[in-house]
């Protein structure tokens, strides 16, 4: 609880330093919590499934010469379109909008305020169960960000590339940028860049399945004690 004081000092601020200092009392923020939340749980099967099934694909060029192929083919077209042609590329379309949905609105939601930054970017070792896998599910969130923001984009396109293509033709009716960004695009998914950058790539993946996990554990764990988003631990 804000003393009086600090109350006013609170009210006397313009919506920036609120956003700055307390971003816990602005509504949208817990709004967003709630979809994140909730979202994290909807999806959270299907994300371990991806993570995983990328993270082992991501080194599809070298398991092709050391195991069967049709197994690493099975696994691409899961990964890709799982099992499902073009049903399930387009549910591959939705979950990548999940996704970007989750990266955005849990950005959001780590902000914890400029007094707090540092420490949300850190785990405690020592700390109790509950708030080790919080710290650890914001702190690995916010260094993993742009990692599943670009899979999330380029999963976005992968499955729905007449769109992108028309977005991208509108900017650019050329198509001169589009052509070469479109080509990173593809590669940046999979980390071609040589095998410091699959290494990498492929243990960034699977941040994505431990956020899943972790954040059906919190859910739960809200859920029996009952708390609310203050009280869960930070």
């Amino acid at each position: 609880m804000l003393a009086p004081r600090a109350r006013r000092r609170e009210k006397d601020m313009s919506i920036w330093q609120r956003w700055l200092h307390h971003p816990e009392s602005f509504w949208a923020r817990k709004a967003l919590f709630q979809i994140h939340l909730w979202a994290g749980v909807v999806v959270g099967l299907y994300l371990v499934l991806m993570s995983i099934s990328g993270s082992v694909i991501v080194f599809r060029n070298n398991l092709e010469r050391t195991s069967p192929v049709a197994v690493i083919e099975w696994l691409v077209d899961f990964h890709a379109n799982l099992l499902s042609g073009v049903v399930g590329r387009f549910v591959n379309g939705i979950g990548s909008v999940c996704l970007i949905s989750l990266c955005l609105t849990g950005a959001i939601i780590w902000w914890p305020g400029l007094s707090g930054w540092r420490r949300a970017l850190t785990v405690n070792w020592r700390s109790r169960f509950s708030r080790f896998v919080w710290d650890g599910h914001s702190a690995v969130g916010i260094w993993g960000f742009f990692f599943l923001l670009m899979w999330g984009i380029s999963g976005f396109y992968f499955a729905f590339p007449e769109i992108v293509n028309a977005i991208f033709r509108f900017f650019d009716p050329a198509g001169k940028v589009m052509d070469q960004a479109l080509d990173w695009l593809s590669m940046v998914h999979f980390g071609r860049f040589g095998w410091f950058a699959e290494m990498l790539w492929a243990f960034a993946g699977l941040t994505l399945a431990f956020l899943s996990v972790s954040g059906v554990f919190l859910c739960c764990h809200r859920m029996i004690y009952k708390s609310s988003p203050k009280e869960i631990p930070r």
